[in-house]
Order: C-alpha cells, then sequence, then structure tokens
C-alpha cells in the first residue's frame, strides 16, 4: 500500500469514528431517551475509567500482583482515598504520583 493511501484509510477511519460518536449527540436529543438509558449513561466513563487503569495497577508486569511490593497498587490505593474524601481530581493525581515516587524509590 502507498503511503498516501494509507494516510487516506487513516483520515477515512478518523471520519466514521468521529461520525458515529457525533451521531448520538446530534441526532438524538438527551430528553428524547428513555429515564432508564440516560441514568446507565451516567456509569460509562467511570467504567471506561477502570477499565484502563485496573490492569496497570493489578497486573503491572503480566501476572496477577497484588501484593505490598506492587507499588502501582499501594499508589492507587492511595489515590482512591484522597479521591473518596477530597472530591479533587488535581489533589488525587498530585497524591497518587507522589506516593508513587515515594514508594518506589525514585
Amino acid at each position: 500500500m502507498r503511503e498516501a493511501s494509507l494516510w487516506w484509510v487513516i483520515a477515512g477511519g478518523m471520519i466514521a469514528t468521529y461520525a458515529g460518536r457525533l451521531s448520538f449527540i446530534a441526532l438524538i436529543p438527551a430528553e428524547r431517551l428513555p429515564g432508564w438509558l440516560r441514568k446507565a449513561l451516567r456509569f460509562v466513563p467511570p467504567a471506561v475509567l477502570s477499565a484502563l487503569v485496573a490492569p496497570e495497577l493489578l497486573r503491572p508486569f503480566g501476572p496477577l500482583d497484588i501484593s505490598l511490593e506492587n507499588t502501582r497498587l499501594l499508589a492507587g490505593l492511595i489515590a482512591s482515598v484522597i479521591a473518596w474524601r477530597l472530591r479533587n481530581t488535581w489533589a488525587t493525581l498530585a497524591a497518587g504520583l507522589l506516593a508513587y515516587v515515594i514508594l518506589a524509590g525514585r
């Protein structure tokens, strides 16, 4: 495949993905969605975030690691407590990063 063709394929994929996601926002007003669906859609962002973060905390190097030597898991637990108590995104990020740096000894 030529380089120009590859870029057209990438651009087409980007447009198709964006159009598919935009269609739910632009074509269907939120008022027309059933209440149960609107309620369920509120859980999508936390579910996606959990799906991205959990493997990095629980399986940092492949196999499941829930030991005290898993610095990522310990830093994640500390960040979770900060998030629960303070409900502040920046404080959570800072606490998690600081905890990881201290625990990893860097």
